[in-house]
């Protein structure tokens, strides 16, 4: 089960007072692409899941995710998740051959999709990017993120910890010490994407 401690920032400006706040604990920087797939009878959706493939820095790297439904509370997001390494130069051929991605050997997440699933054919959503900066937040890895959408960008603090509430208690503290305006998240990326929201 992943937990998320999930803030929006309203705008660039907010962005960047975080990104100077911060500069002396940045660690790195990772240029991401998201893609989406479904069902072609939305067997994905109808469980509640999403398939999604991401791309690091092009093709440096690629990682294959499939996600439960996440449930967002008071700027907490719960959800289950796997992942696995992947080829990025064969998985940039799936976005035009998704039904290649459905029939890749060797993965326990494309096996459950097959077994438990059973869509007949797998379709690509298309997705977005995301430039996200990771810094070192009180020993946690703090991940700022700058998601370019067709219709718009979000701005998004994302911190992943088994210890939530105390955690987000604190980097409230922190926002509003530095004047920094946030709110609780209300969405996920990909519930923005499907609905073409900015939320």
């Amino acid at each position: 089960m992943e937990v998320e401690i999930k803030l929006r920032l309203p705008s660039k400006e907010a962005h960047d007072k975080v990104t100077e706040a911060l500069k002396d604990s940045y660690i790195e920087t990772h240029d991401q692409e998201n893609f989406f797939y479904e069902g072609s009878e939305k067997e994905l959706n109808k469980a509640k899941v999403s398939l999604r493939t991401r791309f690091y820095g092009v093709d440096k790297k690629c990682v294959i995710t499939m996600k439960g439904r996440q449930s967002m509370v008071g700027g907490v997001g719960t959800a289950t998740e796997v992942e696995e390494d992947c080829n990025p130069v064969e998985a940039r051929k799936w976005l035009k051959d998704p039904d290649a991605l459905l029939n890749l050997k060797g993965s326990n997440i494309l096996e459950k999709v097959r077994t438990e699933l059973k869509p007949k054919h797998l379709v690509c959503l298309g997705g977005f990017k995301n430039l996200r900066q990771d810094y070192n937040y009180e020993g946690l890895k703090m991940e700022l993120d700058e998601t370019s959408y067709e219709w718009g960008t979000c701005y998004e603090i994302e911190i992943e910890t088994e210890d939530p509430e105390p955690t987000k208690a604190k980097l409230e503290k922190f926002l509003e010490s530095k004047g920094i305006p946030y709110k609780y998240g209300t969405k996920t990326k990909f519930a923005n994407f499907r609905q073409r929201t900015l939320e």
